[in-house]
């Protein structure tokens, strides 16, 4: 895989694969120590045209636990707010000899197209309303870990769907893996051609909530996206909420094995309540954590098959190190920390089966 722009592009193995490592990273999520030399003289920048802290924070520390070189660029402090374009800008930083282009940006295509530009290996962190596959990945890794195999499961997309990102990449996966999606809102926040769209795809989709709602396994609840709503979708904030908020009576009715799962960031009493967010069904924190491990997963299948080729140069550059410490008499204190170094390195590696590389 040189590039991950859709969840269209993951095969059912694929996506199981990139899962199932998700999972192992998730144990050195856990440990202490959390660094793995995977990545080891890789260079991953994020390039950010809009805002983001749980995406952007995410690929931060998933490139840095896997030992890569981690740049941060946003709009705001780059060329870009002098008028430089996203051509120049990705190819002057692909210029500089990095490995792999994480890309949100506001228009939908964005990181399709600079795969034409560039060498590097994208990733799709999200592009206006089009998709965010590596979302979509982290929320069925979130709902299997409660729930088990998605297959024939009975999941909910309720909210803005009109201008949401992640809904078009979650029904692909999940689509993908088996589970059986409704979509659910209001008929200004449902896509156009969307009965079309159920019937080529096959998924359901509802204008009636409280209908859906008892049948549900998992009910994920989209944020109410006011930034790019330009019209009136709906009469007043409280109206939504009656006729499609996760409320207090609402979760008397949701079956008490199923899950609740919101993207973020959350609009508060208005698509969710607080007793729906605080919930003990609620695997809202759940998904910001498996955010850092499916990143991780990603980030290591993309870059990370090709580190063989330079176990030679790294057993060279160890022992040029060895002779160093030999020469250098000072250098003798360093050694219990080479040795610790060393056995986390070791540690890592068994704690991650096929990542011997």
């Amino acid at each position: 895989m040189k590039h991950l722009l859709s969840a269209a592009d993951l095969t059912r193995d694929g996506a199981e694969q990139i899962l199932a490592t998700a999972a192992q990273m998730h144990d050195v999520q856990r440990r202490e120590v959390k660094k793995l030399p995977v990545l080891r003289g890789r260079t991953v920048v994020n390039l950010f045209f809009e805002d983001s802290t749980r995406t952007r924070s995410s690929f931060e520390i998933a490139g840095k636990w896997l030992s890569a070189d981690v740049i941060n660029v946003s709009a705001k402090g780059s060329s870009v707010s002098k008028g430089e374009s996203l051509r120049d800008t990705v190819m002057t930083v692909a210029a500089m000899g990095v490995d792999a282009l994480v890309i949100r940006h506001h228009a939908s295509g964005a990181p399709a197209q600079v795969t034409d530009w560039v060498d590097a290996s994208v990733v799709n962190a999200g592009d206006g309303t089009h998709e965010h596959p590596t979302q979509a990945l982290l929320d069925a890794y979130t709902m299997r870990s409660k729930l088990g195999d998605l297959a024939g499961r009975r999941i909910g997309i309720i909210g803005d769907l009109t201008h949401s990102r992640v809904v078009r990449s979650n029904l692909i996966l999940l689509r993908t893996l088996g589970a059986d999606v409704t979509l659910v809102a209001p008929p200004t926040l449902m896509p156009s051609g969307i009965a079309e769209w159920a019937a080529a795809e096959g998924f359901s989709y509802s204008y009636d909530f409280d209908e859906v709602l008892p049948k549900l396994d998992a009910a994920m609840m989209l944020r109410v996206q006011k930034e790019r709503m330009t019209g009136g979708f709906f009469p007043t904030p409280r109206e939504y909420t009656v006729g499609y908020g996760l409320t207090r009576e609402r979760l008397r009715v949701l079956p008490d094995h199923a899950v609740i799962c919101h993207p973020g960031p959350m609009n508060r009493g208005l698509e969710i309540t607080a007793d729906a967010a605080d919930e003990a069904r609620s695997l809202i924190l759940d998904q910001v954590s498996a955010g850092v491990a499916v990143r991780m997963s990603v980030l290591y299948h993309l870059l990370g098959g090709g580190m063989s080729a330079d176990r030679g140069e790294d057993r060279s550059a160890a022992r040029t190190g060895a002779e160093g410490r030999g020469a250098t008499g000072g250098m003798s204190a360093d050694r219990g920390e080479d040795r610790s170094a060393a056995r986390t390195g070791a540690e890592g590696r068994g704690a991650t089966g096929d990542m011997k590389a």
